[in-house]
């Protein structure tokens, strides 16, 4: 039986909960050899910043926080410059900072975090989602793969130059 999953806006009460998760990543990075996430961001400022402006959302298991990701609409300003060319002009979601929880790992929860993310796209009359990670967060790559991303380019972030994909959804 599939547990049931739900994607929902964080609250601040989830603060501790999703910190924890995002140290549990920032840790099995750095273990994977990967120097994303690895300069003290993101950080808790990070989280709360996240939930104060409506950008973070949790995917739940049964209730339970699984998994935390920022999603922000038509706004990021590293996008507007990139080494290649988006597939689309429109409006796009942003997936930013997804982190899980260990012990959820291996579960195919993040491909279930990209359906819900595309699902609320759609029910938006959102045109795309857009998303880009570090070019050794090998988890990532293959994900998005597997979830039809188109690589884009590379766009360059406060600690880095990172991969950058783009799915159309509508």
């Amino acid at each position: 039986m599939n547990p049931e999953t739900k994607l929902r806006k964080a609250e601040i009460e989830d603060r501790d909960i999703i910190w924890e998760i995002i140290q549990q990543s920032i840790e099995r990075r750095r273990h994977d050899g990967s120097t994303q996430w690895q300069n003290g961001y993101p950080n808790l400022g990070t989280v709360e910043s996240d939930i104060a402006k409506g950008f973070g959302y949790v995917l739940t298991v049964e209730g339970e926080i699984a998994v935390y990701a920022a999603l922000i609409l038509n706004d990021e300003p590293a996008y507007s410059k990139i080494e290649g060319a988006w597939l689309s002009n429109g409006e796009f979601v942003v997936v930013h900072r997804v982190a899980i929880d260990e012990k959820f790992a291996g579960q195919g929860m993040t491909k279930k975090l990209f359906d819900h993310i595309e699902d609320f796209t759609r029910s938006h009359g959102i045109q795309s989602v857009k998303v880009d990670t570090n070019h050794d967060n090998i988890a990532m790559l293959k994900i998005l793969e597997g979830k039809g991303y188109s690589y884009c380019g590379e766009v360059l972030l406060a600690d880095g130059m990172r991969k950058a994909f783009e799915k159309i959804i509508i």
